[in-house]
């Protein structure tokens, strides 16, 4: 057993049970073993959960970069956007581990250093520098999260409208606004 091990094992008992229910008791019961032997491994829940969010940051982030490679503006966002969108359908899980408040010195630090920096390399086509980048930057976090955490969570079945017509509304909305964005 070894701590990448029981980190992929939680990773994946996050997508099966929901983030929240990933405990070091219940990475315990996945492999029958008892709680103490997995603590030479791993230091506690939080430790494990810090883990996760960083193997999952990693495994988004080499998808976004792969998607991106050779792309910019609008054809950028949107495969950016995309990526985001479909691991989280299908790693539930691990992106809601990429949710929690992280240390920028620990485990998760790195790979998430790599996202900020994929956003920026978008930005960069619509020629966003200084406080404009960093604002766009949270508006692009703000709004591709919020929309995925709501789609994730049923919030769009009370509309006919599909929530893949909403989403290529929303990016070319996006698109817009950062091609538009507001002075000073």
């Amino acid at each position: 057993m070894t701590t990448e091990r029981l980190t992929a094992a939680a990773a994946e008992l996050a997508d099966e049970i929901g983030f929240a229910n990933v405990t070091v008791s219940a990475l315990a019961r996945h492999f029958g073993v008892k709680d103490a032997s997995l603590y030479s491994h791993v230091k506690n829940a939080h430790d494990l959960r810090v883990r996760v969010a960083a193997l999952a940051l990693t495994e988004l982030a080499d998808r976004v970069a792969a998607a991106m490679a050779g792309r910019a503006g609008k054809e950028a966002l949107f495969v950016f956007a995309n990526s985001y969108r479909d691991y989280a359908k299908q790693h539930p899980g691990r992106y809601a581990a990429m949710q929690q408040d992280l240390d920028a010195d620990g485990p998760a630090g790195a790979p998430a250093r790599r996202h900020a920096d994929l956003t920026r390399a978008i930005l960069h086509a619509y020629n966003l520098t200084g406080h404009a980048q960093t604002d766009a930057i949270r508006l692009l976090g703000a709004t591709l999260h919020g929309y995925i955490t709501l789609e994730l969570a049923g919030s769009f079945r009370h509309t006919p409208r599909s929530t893949a017509a909403s989403w290529r509304t929303t990016l070319t909305a996006l698109h817009t606004l950062l091609t538009n964005w507001p002075p000073g």
